[in-house]
């Protein structure tokens, strides 16, 4: 008896020191392309999230970073083409999260707002119809799973401020949206890379933006 529990006791911690050790690579690469404005860097850590999505192909939150890069990557480009090219692939990336996951969760939800704003500002004129209601219909599936994931309010504050004041946007508009997810934030204790927990920074830099007033 004692060899078959030896085995499966072995076969256990290998397959524990896996699914760790993607998270080291994940995180360092992660932090490096959140925390850069510079477009060469972005695109050579996303190349990065891409490998290590291919590596390991069977975890969702690897293909979850590797979209948000590249939502965040269709910001930084002029082209509309590439924008989109970028976002197809965001597209595809979520998919594969979905995928692994067997159904959305909130953070799924998130990023597939996220997208749905980047998709609409390529071409705010032409296609705020169709991606207003995904990405406001994806925030409030997100809000139906769980009402307190911040990233909600951080992405429908971003939405809010550069919306023009005349259609209810501005920064006056977004600040609420801010400051509720920088409260959530703040009981967000999430440490572990494999639960999404970015936005923090971001959010803090909002609010220090929207207290600042515009210059008529």
């Amino acid at each position: 008896m004692k060899k078959p529990i030896l085995f499966a006791a072995m076969a256990f911690t290998v397959l524990s020191a896996t699914a760790q050790d993607f998270k080291a690579p994940l995180e360092k690469t992660f932090l490096a392309f959140d925390t850069t404005m510079d477009m060469t860097k972005m695109v050579e850590q996303s190349n990065k999230l891409a490998l290590i999505a291919k590596k390991w192909d069977g975890e969702w939150s690897t293909h979850y970073y590797l979209a948000y890069s590249k939502a965040q990557l269709s910001y930084f480009e002029k082209d509309a083409a590439k924008r989109d090219a970028y976002l197809d692939e965001a597209d595809k990336e979520t998919e594969d999260a979905v995928s692994i996951l067997k159904k959305d969760n909130d953070e799924t939800h998130v990023l597939k707002a996220m997208i749905a704003n980047a998709r609409m500002a390529v071409d705010g004129m032409n296609r705020w119809q169709k991606y207003g209601k995904i990405f406001s219909d994806e925030l409030e599936s997100a809000k139906a799973i769980n009402p307190d994931n911040p990233r909600m309010y951080y992405l429908k504050g971003t939405s809010t401020m550069f919306t023009p004041k005349q259609f209810g946007g501005g920064k006056k508009a977004a600040l609420p949206y801010f400051e509720k997810a920088n409260g959530l934030f703040a009981k967000d204790q999430g440490k572990d890379i494999s639960q999404p927990h970015w936005g923090k920074d971001k959010t803090e830099y909002f609010i220090g933006l929207c207290k600042v007033e515009d210059k008529e």
